[in-house]
């Protein structure tokens, strides 16, 4: 899958619940978990992240939207299901994204929506566990950016592979960088 993404959640109040979005974050190649004004026991978490992803993806727990320190270029995505965000499966995900959920029981703040870039919603009948939505948009999110055979048309999965990708010629830029010497003909 190309870019980056991170996942997270505004007041989570069930640590079980972020260890689940951690385990998630974890299978599918997050770059770092994040919670925001939220209230989480690492051990409660550590149970239910039973991938160990705790020790192989970073966490960071921010006490106010204001605290938030994503990096440059990343886009904000907030999860809600309000009149006017954006239907999932319509939705064309930045290759820099950190995706926010609201806690259980509740919204994403006014604030939190008015620091995001984008917010999407999930087209069901009524809202969802906070991590099986964090599992669905980020099934999404490699489904849309990861490199897939096309679907078929008729019922089945793909009868052919995916083409083998074709790298162009090799660009130097710098024929001075010492990295370059050996497509350049050595080390003279």
């Amino acid at each position: 899958m190309r870019g980056y993404f991170a996942l997270g959640a505004e007041g989570i109040s069930k640590s079980g619940n972020l260890g689940t979005i951690m385990r998630t974050g974890h299978a599918f190649g997050a770059s770092f978990v994040f919670s925001v004004n939220a209230v989480v026991d690492m051990n409660e978490l550590r149970v239910t992240d039973t991938s160990g992803g705790v020790d192989h993806v970073p966490y960071y727990g921010w006490g106010s939207i204001g605290e938030m320190a994503l990096p440059e270029g990343c886009q904000l995505v907030g999860c809600e299901l309000t009149d006017d965000a954006a239907e999932l499966p319509s939705f064309r995900h930045p290759l820099r994204a950190a995706y926010v959920f609201g806690p259980e029981r509740g919204n994403l703040s006014a604030a939190m929506l008015a620091r995001c870039d984008h917010v999407v919603k999930i087209p069901t009948k009524f809202c969802v566990n906070v991590s099986v939505a964090a599992a669905i948009v980020t099934y999404d999110r490699m489904i849309s950016l990861g490199r897939f055979a096309e679907r078929p048309v008729r019922v089945g999965g793909p009868r052919d592979a995916v083409p083998d990708h074709v790298h162009g010629k090799v660009r130097v830029r710098n024929k001075e960088s010492l990295r370059m010497r050996p497509l350049l003909g050595g080390w003279e």
